[in-house]
């Protein structure tokens, strides 16, 4: 969901030139702080003493009050939604659970540095989903994206089944995840909700996504027989802030301010910090073809966001 103040960045007048350079690097700190307190997510899941989908549930129900605050300061709307926006919400908002929950559940069974990189996998899978509903062939940047993506995820998939059959499980948990969000993605629309609904932005949709979201997970980590209630709560707390307040706030500031390639870019610094932290928290050694396929199935995820961006420009240059 991108920032509603992307339209600031126009041209300054020359007597604004010298807030501009500290203002471009705060947005961009903003969007280095962001992805970083994002990359923090798997190790906290790891750290808590609740099931991987009760931690999920906490995360978003915790965060739930500071995201109302957040939608009433920025002027949102919280009550009034339309149904039909409403039930796209929800179907979206239970999408959103089952992303959660199967990322939570990969984290605990592969290395952190996969389950990032295929947990954000799903500007990839909407790459693909674009090819089968316009019944049409890749071209040019698309090809790359493609090739870049299924050699990249053959490369760890397979290195993850030579270390063990449940890293390789953990793996196909994480895959399923970026697919659900692939699937939250196209259901909740959110450009559209916000026309719709009239007053709706990105901090009201996710507040009602979190409404719909948190009984679902609960209701399976109960189902599941997971632990709810944590006896040590600051792995959990730290999850809900770094996670659902501090990286989440800090990239709906910064996103709209940046083009596809810089967001891109950005977004890999998570990968790689999992990765960093896998190793010096659990031991997890990464080997030259590991960090092959981690550099492929990256470079596909910023080709798709190039790709996938373009459709865009163009419809805002017919405007």
């Amino acid at each position: 969901m991108e920032n509603e103040g992307a339209s600031q960045a126009k041209l300054a007048p020359l007597g604004a030139a010298p807030h501009a350079a500290p203002h471009a690097a705060l947005l961009v700190l903003a969007l280095l702080a962001g992805n970083f307190a994002l990359a923090l997510g798997p190790w906290l899941v790891r750290l808590t003493d609740t099931g991987p989908v009760s931690a999920a549930f906490w995360r978003l129900f915790l965060a739930l009050p500071f995201l109302v605050v957040f939608a009433r300061v920025a002027g949102q709307r919280l009550g009034g939604m339309p149904r039909r926006t409403l039930v796209l919400v929800a179907i979206g908002a239970l999408a959103f659970a089952g992303d959660l929950a199967s990322w939570h559940i990969g984290i605990g069974m592969t290395r952190l540095g996969n389950a990032t990189l295929f947990g954000n996998a799903g500007s990839i899978i909407l790459l693909f989903w674009g090819f089968v509903i316009a019944r049409m062939l890749p071209r040019g940047l698309e090809w790359l994206a493609i090739i870049c993506a299924l050699g990249g995820a053959g490369i760890l998939l397979g290195r993850s089944l030579e270390i063990s059959t449940e890293t390789f499980v953990g793996d196909l948990f994480c895959v399923t995840a970026g697919l659900l969000y692939a699937v939250y993605l196209l259901t909740l629309q959110g450009e559209r909700a916000k026309k719709e609904g009239g007053g709706f932005g990105a901090w009201s949709l996710l507040v009602w996504v979190s409404v719909f979201a948190c009984p679902a997970l609960l209701a399976l980590a109960v189902f599941l027989g997971e632990p709810i209630w944590p006896t040590e709560w600051t792995p959990v707390v730290a999850l809900f802030i770094t996670s659902q307040l501090i990286g989440q706030g800090l990239l709906v500031y910064s996103l709209g301010h940046f083009p596809p390639l810089i967001i891109g870019l950005a977004l890999l610094t998570q990968p790689a910090i999992a990765a960093v932290i896998g190793y010096a928290a659990f031991g997890e050694v990464l080997t030259g073809l590991d960090m092959l396929g981690m550099v492929l199935l990256g470079s596909a995820l910023v080709a798709a966001r190039l790709v996938q961006a373009k459709p865009a420009s163009r419809a805002k240059a017919e405007v």
